[in-house]
This record gives C-alpha cells, sequence and structure tokens, in this order.
C-alpha cells in the first residue's frame, strides 16, 4: 500500500515587494502539480515552479529514521515556489498550498495568512534571532516567542541556522524533533527534561505568516565537496579559493574550496548585483536593513590537537598541504576596497538608506562580545612556516594582527559615519549587547542552548602561549563595556547583575518593535517549565 503524501515543511514567505509575496515549501516528490490559493474564500491561485535541491545528502551522523548509512547518500528533495501578487500593504490575505503527486494523490496545508512589505509608518515586531543549529533551547525559544508577542511581522536571523548545511534532515526532519523549519513553524517536537520532569516543545508557527531575512553564518558554508567519508568532514574541509586554484587548477574552484550551494537552493532573498544572496539591503516598513556575509571558517584553539587548529597545523599533516586547514579563513572579503566593502560603502550613501528612519546592519561574526569567537581578530590569517635546518617542515603557525580586524577597522567606521543605529549578529552562543560612543548600538542574541560561557570573571577565552599577537582573555577585546540589561539582569555568583546570558537552561530572544523604535529581550528558564518569561533588557534607538 502506497503512503499519502505529505509536505516535508509548512510554507513560508520570502521575497515581500509592495504588492506581492513568494510562497515556498517542500516536498519528497517532485509531483504533477503544486499551487498556492488565496484570497478571503481561497479562491485564487498561483502554479509553484518546482526545483531539486542538488546537494542534500544523509550520512552516518544524519538523526534519520531507520539509520542505515555509513557514507553521505543523495536524498531527493524539491522546492516549490508561487507568487502571489495583487497584494495591499498592511492587509492580511488567508492562503494555503496544495501538493500533488504523480499518481494523483494530493496533500494541502493548513490555512495561514500573508502580506505584502510594509510600508513606511507601520508598526511592526521583528524577531532577532540566529544560531539555532538544533540546539537544546530552540524549540522553547521559538515557542515563547509567540506565547509572549504573538505573531511577528518579519524575522531577522543573522546565521548559523542549522550545523551542517548539506545534510537535509538538520533543514526538515531530524528524528530529535528539532530541525530549523519545524521549530521556525511550530511543528518541533523536542523533549527537554528536568528533575525527571519532561517537557515537549513545538517551536512557534512564525514563517508561515513572516518573511526571513537571513545571513550566512559558518555553519551555512560548506568545504570541499565529497573529498571525506562524512558530512561532518566536509564541513570542516574548507580551504582559500587561492590555495585551492594552486593544488587543483583546471577543476571546479568552488567544489574544491567551499560553497553556500544548499542554503542559497533553499532560500529566496533580495540580491545585490555583486553578491548576490550573499549579500544584499532591503526596505521593511520604516527599516532599512542591510545584510553582510562577514564570517570564518571556525577552528579549535586547543595547541595541543591533532587536528587542524585555529593557531596551528596538525602535526601528522605538515609534509601535506592538501590536508592543512590554513586558519580561520575569511569566506568573503569585506576589508577596504573589497567588492563587498565597495558594495557597502555605495548602499549607505543610497536614496533608499538614507531616507530609512531606522538603519540596521546584520552580519554573523561579533564585532564586540564577551564571547570566545570574538578571538582572534577577524582578519586573513597570517602563515608562519618554520622548518629544520634540512628544509623539512617542522610547524605551520598563524598570527592574526589585532590591528588588522576587518570588522572593527573597516566596517565600523563606515557605519558610525553613516549613521547605522544598530548592529545585529550572533556566532558566541550567549546575549550581551553595547553601545558605541556615538550611540550605535550592538546586540548578539544568540543563546537557544549550548552556551560556552562569556569571558568574564574567572572564565578565561583559551588564547595561544607564545604568540606575539594581543589575544584577550577576558572582556571585549575592542574596548567595549557590555551594558547591564536594563530591567531584570541575572545575578553572578556574587549577587552583582550580569551583562550577559549564557546558559544552557535560560534562552533568550529579542523583538524589534518599529513603531516605538524600540528592542526588548526576553528570557526564558527551561528548567523551570512552568514559569513566566521574563522581560530583562530594553533600548530604543536614536
Amino acid at each position: 500500500m502506497i503512503s499519502a503524501p505529505h509536505l516535508l515543511t509548512d510554507p513560508f514567505l520570502q521575497l515581500p515587494t509592495a504588492n506581492s509575496v513568494q510562497v515556498v515549501w517542500f516536498t519528497e516528490f517532485s509531483g504533477d502539480k503544486h499551487v498556492v490559493t488565496y484570497g478571503e474564500n481561497l479562491d485564487k491561485s498561483s502554479l509553484a515552479r518546482t526545483t531539486k535541491l542538488s546537494r542534500t545528502r544523509e550520512d552516518q551522523q544524519s538523526k534519520v529514521a531507520n539509520q542505515t548509512i555509513n557514507q553521505p547518500v543523495k536524498r531527493d528533495i524539491w522546492r516549490h515556489e508561487a507568487e502571489v501578487t495583487g497584494l495591499t500593504p498592511g492587509v492580511r490575505v488567508p492562503y494555503r498550498v496544495m501538493s500533488m503527486r504523480e499518481d494523483g494523490a494530493s496533500v494541502s496545508s493548513n490555512v495561514f495568512t500573508l502580506a505584502p512589505t510594509p510600508e513606511p509608518g507601520q508598526a511592526l515586531k521583528i524577531l532577532l534571532t540566529s544560531d539555532h543549529q538544533l540546539k537544546p533551547m530552540t524549540a522553547a525559544n521559538l515557542q515563547k516567542v509567540v506565547e509572549t508577542v504573538g505573531q511577528v511581522d518579519g524575522v531577522w536571523f543573522a546565521g548559523d541556522l542549522i550545523n551542517v548545511s548539506d545534510r537535509a534532515s538538520e533543514w526538515f526532519d531530524d528524528s530529535r524533533g528539532g530541525a530549523l523549519f519545524p521549530a521556525l513553524q511550530g511543528r518541533a517536537n523536542y523533549e527537554m527534561s528536568h528533575n525527571g520532569v519532561k517537557t515537549t516543545y513545538t517551536g512557534g508557527e512564525i514563517i508561515q505568516h513572516a518573511p526571513m531575512f537571513t545571513a550566512i553564518g559558518n555553519h551555512e558554508v560548506m568545504g570541499r565537496f565529497e573529498r571525506t567519508d562524512s558530512l561532518n568532514n566536509e564541513f570542516n574541509d574548507t580551504i582559500p579559493r587561492d590555495v585551492a586554484q594552486r593544488l587543483y587548477s583546471g577543476k571546479s574552484l568552488i567544489d574544491n574550496s567551499f560553497n553556500t550551494y544548499t542554503y542559497e537552493e533553499i532560500f529566496s532573498l533580495p540580491q545585490s548585483k555583486t553578491g548576490g544572496k550573499k549579500y544584499y539591503a532591503v526596505s521593511f516598513g520604516d527599516v532599512r536593513l542591510v545584510v553582510l556575509y562577514i564570517t570564518n571558517t571556525w577552528r579549535t584553539p586547543n595547541l595541543n590537537t591533532a587536528y587542524k587548529g585555529r593557531y596551528k597545523e596538525a602535526p601528522q599533516d605538515l609534509d601535506n598541504p592538501e590536508n592543512w586547514g590554513y586558519g580561520q579563513l575569511i569566506f568573503e572579503p569585506i576589508a577596504k576596497g573589497s567588492q563587498q566593502y565597495n558594495w557597502l560603502e555605495a548602499e549607505l550613501k543610497s536614496p533608499e538608506f538614507q531616507q530609512a528612519k531606522y538603519k540596521v546592519v546584520m552580519f554573523h561574526h561579533p564585532p564586540h562580545t564577551l564571547g570566545d569567537n570574538i578571538v582572534p581578530a577577524y582578519t586573513n590569517p597570517v602563515q608562519i612556516i618554520e622548518r629544520e635546518q634540512n628544509g623539512k617542515i617542522s610547524a605551520v603557525r598563524y598570527e592574526y594582527p589585532k590591528d588588522a580586524d576587518y570588522i572593527n577597522r573597516d566596517v565600523l567606521p563606515l557605519l558610525e559615519a553613516a549613521d547605522v543605529q544598530f548592529v545585529l549578529y550572533g556566532h558566541s552562543h550567549l546575549w550581551n549587547r553595547f553601545v558605541s560612543p556615538s550611540g550605535m548600538h550592538f546586540l548578539e542574541t544568540s543563546n537557544v542552548g549550548n552556551s560556552y560561557g562569556a569571558a568574564w570573571g574567572d572564565k578565561k577565552r583559551e588564547i595561544p602561549i607564545g604568540y606575539k599577537e594581543d589575544y584577550t582573555a577576558l572582556g571585549d577585546p575592542y574596548g567595549l563595556e557590555a551594558v547591564i540589561p536594563t530591567i531584570a539582569p541575572l545575578l553572578g555568583e556574587d549577587n552583582q547583575p550580569l551583562p550577559y546570558i549564557a546558559s544552557n537552561d535560560i534562552t533568550a530572544f529579542s523583538i524589534f518593535d518599529t513603531g516605538q523604535g524600540i528592542v526588548t529581550s526576553y528570557y526564558f528558564d527551561t528548567s523551570q517549565p512552568d514559569s513566566d518569561v521574563v522581560k530583562f533588557d530594553e533600548f530604543k534607538l536614536k
């Protein structure tokens, strides 16, 4: 007996314009017909364009039913995108999607609502989030968003949506119940246990109603294609483009260095002429949102590891440059004079940007944080090769000159000069914020579980001994003081208020209310499932 067809995701909204929006959903069958119906009586319809994802696979680390795989295998997934047109700003319209399989069996979604891009002056609630990565508190976090503030109007996601971009189940149906789309669509089934009490969280029904704008984090980037026996190893197998050109002359440069194919195939996003979907700008109500591609490979800071590291290559690989990691390589240049920098400079001078009430910039890597991942500096690694007298390589080390940090040296002065009010980012799995002397706000709101702590008090960052650069062990390396939450900060062991939340029990989320120009942050203690959500911080944009 053939089972009934099912949708791999609910529909979600992308790329709104003044009178239209894209509706996107996924199935595991190519199908005969895929359609969105909409309008007060669902009496209008639009056929979807269908494409097949090219790189989605599962492997031995996938959490899927009846797991018997011992190497990466292709998983066929189809994406459907239909355009809904003739919309009126500020007016929500019911819609649902239907997919018909080749045998005539069909499946429909529930009814949700959509709207075009909001006009200036419309008050919006925007969810600010990042670093979901199927972490333990993600479903609880998103469920509490909807329970606390209701339906939001948009989602800004500062990167690291999943862990391994080409592993399909992380996006769609990881058997632990916390994949990206189920959690953002209220279809998660994630169980948490505290003191023997089990609580199941469903996430929040969010992106069926609200468009999501995303930035690329390091986890959206895959390494050299099909060179290793697992997707985890492939993800870690990134090398610089110029090294790939040298090692693999005549072969695909992207397949032999790094790529964002799956991320770009999944999402419909605004595009820039030079960066495509990788970096872009969009107007949304009173806001001009500028999204940058600022992220690098994460390598371990541990000097004693037998694996390619942040500061040195693994001893067993010294004679084989093809296996080197090349330090924390930057995927897209952002230094002054680079293509992305020049695009940003032009965008900051554009009428759309200059006339916006609120000017917001989002990217993944932190410019200011108490987290671990801001050290070393965001700059190209300086490779130092040490040799014995006979010429044999004895060590390959990397330094990162702090005065060459591209974010602080090149990007932030541009943003300050352009009167950007707010910079949103993630990467360190905590909540903390900062304010520059001119009043530009910085917020990192990425604490959804698996926190690595904050460089505060007795907890120092892991920094290399015997290296010449300044690798800051405590606090923000670039001189700003972390802001103590204004309403209800958590207290440390000394009963003093803490300027951060870095917890594997307490999760935080933030909402930007464009009507008031206020960013509010909330926390929820998952170890006390019956406890209330606490509003703990608020700040107003100038």
